[in-house]
């Protein structure tokens, strides 16, 4: 049986931790697997298998430089002594982290990156950062870099065409039958309502994910006389500035976060995106299994995969989002082909195939 390492950051609510959940339960039983986190934590760890062996690789935190370099320095020769080249295949899983580029890139001679966002966006369009931020990463090292966004690989190809030759696509599983199932759970805290709920599932960080942009096109339809609420899910670091955002706005309501977002999800009629950038985000496959709409702003590869097939696809921006929501209180939208979440996953595990033969 052939042994791949995983490395990633944390276990914590996410939509790179669920992806990598889903992915490690597909192929668990076809390698031997183990993940190394910078972080053991999250309450994602209880759901992994048992056959997963889990180890800890965590930087030093001293506020002291020089400290906190000897530090590492150490952490690394010793990581290397006792595992480097010992297992098949690698795969750093966080791409913003370091740490999990320098575990996969020692740990065997075959290594692969994968990347979740869109780091042209992240960084404001600057090609030289850009490019840095991948050369930091020792791009040049690994064996594949797998993108779960055809957009994010053909920038990637363009930007960095030196390394085209190794980049491939490859979507998120999903864990489709856990996700109907767990959407039929009751929850005490969320009604379903006569008007239309609009669903926000995620991060609360506006470098990203935009909320702001939420309230503000709330109150706008508010002001419009349109009758509706907003029900966001998640927390984050920019919890205090939506909460004061929204301060006095009767149709807003913040639950914070949840392990099993699925019911809220379900009871809702839309799930809506306000992102400046994304990855490929997992809640629009959530959402397409659930047979909700979407109304999300232009990123990633919404134009291919969710606009006039499973919702609204918006010009990114404030205005963008106001149109949308509005739109969809206007006409509404109808979803008239049901999303194949089997064969959606069965063409993904024979791309993975692919990697790891």
């Amino acid at each position: 049986m052939k042994k791949v390492l995983f490395a990633a950051y944390s276990l914590d609510v996410g939509g790179i931790e669920t992806a990598l959940i889903n992915l490690l339960k597909e192929i668990c039983n076809d390698y031997e697997i183990t993940l190394v986190l910078e972080k053991k934590e999250g309450i994602f760890l209880k759901d992994l298998p048992e056959n997963i062996n889990v180890i800890e690789y965590r930087k030093s935190s001293s506020s002291n430089v020089f400290v906190r370099k000897v530090q590492n320095f150490i952490r690394q020769m010793m990581f290397k002594s006792k595992y480097k080249n010992k297992f098949d295949y690698s795969v750093c899983y966080a791409t913003y982290s370091f740490p999990c580029s320098f575990v996969a890139r020692v740990s065997s001679k075959k290594p692969i990156l994968f990347v979740h966002n869109d780091y042209m966006s992240f960084y404001n369009n600057n090609v030289k950062q850009y490019k840095e931020f991948f050369y930091n990463l020792q791009v040049f090292e690994y064996q594949k870099i797998i993108f779960v966004s055809n957009y994010d690989k053909a920038v990637f190809d363009i930007k960095m065409h030196e390394f085209a030759n190794k980049t491939m696509f490859i979507n998120n599983l999903i864990d489709y039958k856990k996700i109907i199932d767990k959407s039929n759970e009751k929850v005490d805290d969320f009604k379903k309502s006569k008007e239309v709920t609009f669903i926000n599932i995620g991060r609360h960080d506006e470098k990203q994910k935009k909320l702001s942009r939420i309230i503000a096109a709330t109150k706008k339809l508010n002001r419009d006389k349109y009758k509706f609420r907003v029900v966001f899910i998640g927390d984050g670091i920019d919890d205090e500035k939506y909460f004061k955002q929204a301060n006095g706005v009767k149709n807003i309501e913040f639950l914070g976060v949840k392990e099993n977002p699925y019911p809220y999800l379900k009871e809702s009629d839309c799930l809506l995106m306000s992102s400046q950038f994304e990855g490929y985000p997992v809640v629009f496959v959530e959402s397409m299994i659930l047979n909700k709409p979407i109304v999300t702003t232009l990123v990633s590869d919404a134009n291919k995969d969710i606009k006039d097939k499973f919702g609204i696809v918006t010009e990114n921006s404030l205005d963008g989002v106001y149109d949308g929501m509005k739109k969809f209180l206007d006409e509404g939208f109808e979803i008239k082909k049901k999303f194949d979440p089997e064969k959606f996953n069965k063409d993904i595990i024979n791309e993975l195939k692919k990697v790891f033969s």
